[in-house]
């Protein structure tokens, strides 16, 4: 059979739901753009492209706004239904943060003790995490910065994370008034061992970019700081050594006088990406030397375990974190919205527990007590 006379398809359909009201270019706000599939020698392939959807609110570590989650969904349904594109690639704008998560400043000045309204936008966080798992491309979160909290949900959704070696990568939930159930209680042990997941939750440590790689929860940390014409891994982080005393420290952020010097060194250096878009760019072409449908077919049936669990969780979380607008997410988004005013970031977590201790009701007089007050 002679493919070749098959006459080309000129007419073809336009799947897209979306419009480009969803993106835009003034932040805060989500860009979309299409990029060229780079051959070997760095020159752009015909025809063929990845999809980049950036959270692009800089100023606010990339915290996605309710405008941006629509942005994303949009996104990713978008890079889905283009016959062209080969991958999707999610990252955030600047060279601070890929996302710390929801916007702090939203939720406290609008959702905080709203719980309906925030029950619509769980609607839309819910189908933000759907629209990645049911992405028909294969997707690599490029982590130019913070992977906190939500942004680390949002991450974990992706099926390839490669970072810069900068970033850190963490949770923030229990000390700021909510629970990490946006999927990374689904299924974050299954990248770090049950031990490391739960201590991850519960502690809001924040982790560096070569200890996620070393725990399997990134593919790769790549530095991104130069010196002159060199190229430096992130000097605040050991990774010249694995043991110390019996204990593994690869990984580990550095202490005392020694953590001031590095941190005199990043202030002399300069941020490049140009490695880890390198590194990006490899894998894209190693996604298009694939048959696209075998390679979908393998990508989902590994995503499909991860979602297999979101699915089971995300309608009772979203009804428990839309009621806890009303008590304790109160309490943390206020706090840390507020801590310009206050000079503090957290409540008064030991009186909190006294009153609980006490049977107090969740009232003003409590929620006085425990917020950091104003600064005189």
């Amino acid at each position: 059979m002679n493919l070749s006379k098959w006459p080309r398809q000129t007419d073809t359909k336009d799947h897209d739901l979306f419009g480009d009201e969803h993106f835009g270019k003034e932040a805060p706000c989500v860009l979309y753009e299409k990029r060229p599939v780079l051959d070997q020698g760095g020159d752009p392939i015909e025809g063929l492209f990845s999809a980049w959807i950036v959270l692009n609110n800089p100023a606010q570590y990339n915290s996605y706004t309710t405008e941006m989650v629509k942005g994303v969904i949009a996104g990713f349904h978008r890079a889905s239904m283009d016959r062209s594109v080969v991958a999707v690639v999610f990252t955030g704008a600047g060279d601070r943060a890929f996302c710390t998560g929801g916007n702090t400043k939203e939720y406290a000045e609008y959702y905080s003790g709203n719980p309906s309204e925030y029950a619509f936008y769980m609607d839309l966080f819910n189908g933000m995490v759907d629209a990645i798992f049911m992405c028909k491309k294969p997707v690599i979160c490029r982590v130019n910065g913070m992977r906190v909290a939500g942004g680390q949900e949002i991450g974990m959704a992706c099926d390839i994370t490669l970072s810069s070696d900068m970033a850190v990568f963490g949770q923030a939930g229990p000390k700021h008034g909510s629970a990490p159930v946006g999927g990374t209680t689904d299924y974050i042990f299954w990248y770090l061992g049950m031990e490391h997941a739960m201590w991850s939750c519960i502690s809001c440590e924040q982790w560096s970019a070569y200890k996620m790689e070393r725990l399997g929860l990134i593919s790769k940390a790549i530095p991104v700081l130069k010196r002159g014409d060199r190229f430096i891994r992130n000097p605040v982080v050991i990774t010249d050594r694995y043991l110390e005393d019996g204990q593994i420290v690869y990984g580990e952020f550095i202490q005392g006088q020694a953590a001031e010097d590095a941190r005199a060194v990043i202030k002399e250096s300069q941020v490049d990406f140009t490695l880890l878009d390198r590194e990006v760019n490899r894998v894209i072409l190693t996604l298009t030397n694939l048959f696209p449908h075998c390679l979908m077919m393998s990508v989902d049936g590994i995503r499909q375990k991860k979602k297999f669990f979101w699915d089971q969780s995300k309608l009772p979380n979203r009804h428990w974190l839309a009621a806890n607008m009303m008590s304790e997410a109160y309490l943390g988004f206020n706090a840390f919205n507020n801590k310009k005013l206050t000079g503090k970031s957290e409540c008064d977590f030991i009186e909190y527990r006294r009153l609980l201790a006490e049977a107090k009701p969740f009232d003003q007089e409590l929620i006085d007590a425990v917020l950091p007050q104003r600064k005189e």
